[in-house]
């Protein structure tokens, strides 16, 4: 196969400097894009909602390696595969959270949600899609059930439908497990 090489096209800057593993929403981040992109950003400020990629820092290559883990490293949680979960420790550590558009100056985006660390390389941003991104039905393991119940508390139904899409998904959809 051939190698990839991805290229930022901007840094995170917010006042976060080391991981933490919950916490996330109320963050507000700002999305620095090199300036040579501000005409490429030109419209997103219609958009609510934006998927932002970016490369992972400061996880230990030794982690990459990983194939399994306990979600949220939980033990009482089934140990399963990493691309079944939402961990940050992947071959490739690419981060992707949806995050909420507060505004845009310039080449520079302010984000609310964005589960990154200052100085995080961005590698793309894509507006959401609710007619497309959103399946009508979705099927998700019991452990999820399980945590998303001791997260919440709100039980099974606080994953729940509303015009045929899910009520509650926001926020990160990264790196929450296996911190």
């Amino acid at each position: 196969m051939r190698e990839i090489l991805p290229r930022p096209i901007g840094s995170v800057r917010n006042s976060i400097r080391v991981l933490k593993r919950e916490g996330w929403d109320s963050v507000v981040s700002e999305i620095a894009l090199k300036p040579e992109y501000e005409e490429a950003l030109e419209g997103l400020e219609d958009y609510s909602h934006l998927f932002v990629l970016f490369w992972i820092t400061r996880i230990p290559r030794s982690r990459r390696g990983m194939l399994k883990v306990h979600p949220k490293s939980r033990e009482d949680l089934p140990l399963v595969g990493i691309f079944a979960t939402r961990t940050q420790y992947r071959p490739n550590p690419i981060g992707l959270t949806l995050v909420e558009l507060l505004g845009r100056k310039k080449n520079v985006l302010r984000v609310r949600g964005l589960d990154a660390i200052r100085g995080t390389p961005v590698l793309d941003i894509k507006p959401i899609s609710p007619a497309k991104e959103f399946p009508r039905r979705t099927r998700v393991p019991a452990w999820y059930h399980r945590l998303w119940d001791q997260e919440t508390g709100k039980g099974r139904r606080g994953v729940g439908k509303r015009n045929g899409r899910f009520s509650e998904l926001k926020g990160s959809t990264n790196t929450k497990e296996g911190k």
